[in-house]
């Protein structure tokens, strides 16, 4: 079943309050997204952290239920 673009940027906002989140479905298929998420909550973090603390948010949800998430990371300007 695949995961509503409203429900991965519910579960980011929920860990990351500050995230502004843009979410693309890629394929039309629920499937297969793109997330840019901005958040003070990265600075200082190195990006790698930055996209586990997204992965994290979406609980184990990736490779599952959500299949593949382009992800891009950055704090605000």
């Amino acid at each position: 079943m695949p995961m509503a673009a409203e429900d991965i940027e519910g579960m980011i906002k929920a860990a990351l309050p500050d995230a502004v989140v843009e979410i693309t479905d890629l394929r039309g298929d629920g499937d297969h997204y793109a997330a840019r998420v901005v958040s003070e909550t990265f600075r200082g973090m190195p990006r790698v952290k930055q996209h586990q603390a997204v992965y994290n948010a979406l609980g184990g949800r990736m490779g599952g239920v959500l299949h593949a998430l382009q992800l891009t990371t950055a704090v605000p300007e």
